[in-house]
């Protein structure tokens, strides 16, 4: 009893970042346990490295596999992983503290703080309201998802595996996750305009995040009901929907010009556009395929590379640098190159705290990447097959894939040894939990009042 209560004295005296680290741990530890188990494996238990990796990639939302989802694992193991996938998509904090709300627990300021700074951009009238909201949205998006994709998987896989297959893929593609029950993930309802635009649908709402989502639903009723003063778009709106819209835009026109003499080659032209367009949402952190990856070339993978790399939105299933810190750098730039001292983004001044913030978290970002990426590169060096042009490539794609949570991969994730696996799960965590949240647990509470010395000039550039 004394033990006990020291644990739960120890973790009320966690930072919220400590909590957020702690809180996604323990759900990875618990379904890694479960994979583990001889129920959860078709034939030979997983070894608990491969069950760790699996359950890192589901509740982060990544979707790199080292063992296939619909063959190696059973029912009982699909479950878990897609249990893991929903409350890694949600957040497991949000989770927490519905559950909370729900057994009228109450939410204490510090559980308000971390729902704070997982979801919101600003202040709202009730917690209790947001949260059921988010939750019963998440499963009506999910419900419905599951019901377009029904009308295709059915008729080919029988009624209750259909069904299944369904609810399984609508779920992993609005938490942005990417497991598949297929061998080949998607490629073959490459054709399939329902199958299509239901995931790149459904992977959209969930990279948007979950405010956004509910701001415009909101504005939509307001005008049905016809309001007189109805709700703007707020900033943090704007500037998810116009970075997302052009994202998807230049992805799909980059993917179709580089590649409609190669792997676009043969392909009709509404099949290389679907082919094009599902590319170029899936990448920023979804995970999906419908075309063999490996056929792109060079300049195709690094394109995705680069949508990797800046991933999905705020508060939202998915991991990456965020579209929100790609808009602030090219308002940054734009405004210094007017001689302005000040980021506005649509007449709003952005605070200084907030352009530290975003020029720290894509800093950090990529130095994390380069020294995954170097170790990877070490630990696989007597692994690698130097007669391939492309192996450099394959590594540095499987890194970025993995920060973003995407779950994409041209082999790497195969060829991975013990450390590499350690490492790639390292980087998932990372990627999913945030890099700023995992600085501030590990530097542990701020000081509010620092040290300021005098100052003295360096020579830059």
């Amino acid at each position: 009893m004394i033990k006990k209560t020291l644990f739960i004295n120890r973790l009320k005296q966690l930072s919220p970042s400590q909590t957020l680290v702690f809180s996604y741990a323990l759900a990875i530890l618990t379904g890694a346990a479960l994979l583990a188990t001889p129920y959860a494996a078709n034939g030979d238990p997983l070894s608990f490295l491969d069950a760790l990796f699996t359950a890192t990639s589901a509740q982060c939302v990544t979707g790199l596999i080292v063992v296939d989802t619909g063959t190696r694992l059973s029912l009982f193991g699909q479950g878990v992983v897609l249990l893991l996938i929903q409350i890694g998509g949600v957040g497991i904090m949000t989770f927490s503290v519905y559950l909370f709300i729900y057994l009228r627990v109450g939410v204490s300021v510090h559980g308000r703080w971390i729902i704070h700074e997982t979801l919101m951009h600003s202040s709202v009238s009730s917690w209790k309201d947001l949260l059921r909201g988010i939750f019963f949205m998440t499963l009506i998006i999910e419900a419905a998802g599951a019901l377009l994709l029904s009308f295709s998987f059915v008729p080919k896989l029988g009624f209750w595996p259909g069904l299944y297959s369904a609810i399984f893929h609508s779920v992993s593609a609005f938490c942005n996750a990417g497991f598949s029950l297929f061998p080949d993930s998607l490629v073959g309802f490459r054709n399939d305009p329902l199958v299509n635009s239901t995931v790149i649908l459904l992977i959209i709402a969930g990279g948007i995040g979950f405010l956004v989502i509910r701001e415009l639903l909101q504005i939509g009723i307001d005008r049905l009901a016809k309001k007189k003063r109805r709700n703007k778009l707020s900033l943090h709106t704007k500037i998810v929907l116009i970075t997302t819209l052009f994202l998807i835009i230049y992805g799909t026109v980059a993917i179709g010009l580089l590649e409609r003499n190669n792997a676009l080659a043969g392909m009709s032209m509404m099949e290389g556009v679907w082919t094009a367009l599902f590319q170029s949402v899936t990448a920023r952190t979804a995970g999906f395929n419908t075309i063999d990856l490996n056929l792109f070339t060079a300049p195709t993978l690094f394109l995705i590379i680069f949508l990797m790399f800046i991933g999905a939105s705020p508060g939202s299933a998915g991991g990456g640098v965020k579209t929100t810190s790609l808009a602030l750098f090219f308002a940054i730039f734009y405004s210094r190159l007017k001689g302005s001292r000040h980021t506005s983004i649509f007449r709003r001044t952005i605070p200084e705290e907030l352009i530290t913030k975003a020029l720290a978290l894509v800093i950090l970002a990529i130095i994390l990447i380069a020294l995954a990426l170097f170790g990877l590169l070490i630990v696989q060096s007597t692994d690698l097959d130097h007669e391939n042009k492309r192996e450099f490539l394959s590594y540095l794609f499987e890194t970025f894939s993995a920060f973003g949570t995407v779950g994409l991969s041209i082999g790497a994730t195969a060829k991975l040894n013990i450390m590499g696996k350690w490492i790639i799960i390292l980087l998932m965590f990372v990627g999913r939990v945030g890099l700023l949240t995992m600085a501030f647990a590990l530097a542990g509470r701020t000081r509010s009042h620092a040290a300021h010395y005098a100052e003295e000039n360096i020579m830059i550039g």
